[in-house]
């Protein structure tokens, strides 16, 4: 089989897969992130067959929907990858992917994995966090956990472990200041600082104005 038919077949996977999903981590977001992901290795020194596999397989469990289980992801993937008959190697180094991507990953202390295929996937999935879109999609998981849209008498928690990170239930608002905020000083390739710092200076604006109507300014 070649790599353009497993491409085929992992995309019909995963939107099967995702079929009734929470809507920030659905087929779209998939698709988001994939054709970022293939627009940032235009310009970096990577396999594009694991950046294609990586960025379409990186949310096929994410592990808040699955009581923080973060294993399930991963064997979903390689169950799926084998059955393509993909090479172990490029099955092990998209297990990584999975596992090492997320921003709470980075809260964690020890050992990390690292590719460069890894750091286009991970400012791609990024980049859908921040920006129109990642307000978006912030406000639509705070609603699918039935959160506050707002507390000023919650701080937000700017020194979070992963533990507590995975276990926060603070109102919506807080989570610019506990990660989209922070996600444009943690950007891998040049192409993902440029267009991170466009979608930041957007998501500085739209909290300015959000705090004006809050206060009745405007």
């Amino acid at each position: 089989m070649n790599k353009q038919q497993i491409i085929e077949n992992t995309i019909a996977f995963v939107k099967e897969t995702l079929k009734g999903a929470e809507g920030g981590h659905d087929w779209f977001h998939i698709e988001r992130v994939y054709k970022n992901a293939l627009l940032i290795a235009k310009d970096e020194n990577v396999d594009t067959f694991i950046v294609s596999l990586g960025a379409l397989l990186h949310d096929i469990a994410d592990a808040k929907f699955y009581n923080g289980d973060e294993t399930i992801g991963p064997k979903i993937a390689r169950g799926f990858l084998k059955t393509q008959k993909v090479e172990a190697s490029i099955i092990l180094h998209v297990e990584n992917i999975i596992n090492y991507i997320s921003f709470k990953s980075s809260l964690e202390n020890g050992i990390k994995f690292t590719s460069p295929e890894l750091d286009v996937i991970q400012d791609a999935d990024r980049l859908d966090a921040i920006g129109a879109i990642g307000i978006a999609r912030c406000f639509n998981y705070g609603g699918f956990k039935n959160r506050t849209l707002y507390n000023p008498e919650i701080a937000p928690n700017l020194n979070m472990t992963k533990e507590a990170y995975k276990n926060s239930d603070a109102p919506t608002i807080n989570h610019f200041y506990e990660k989209l905020l922070l996600l444009k000083d943690k950007m891998n390739t040049k192409t993902g600082q440029q267009i991170a710092t466009e979608r930041h200076v957007y998501m500085e604006q739209f909290l300015a104005q959000f705090y004006a109507e809050w206060n009745g300014f405007k």
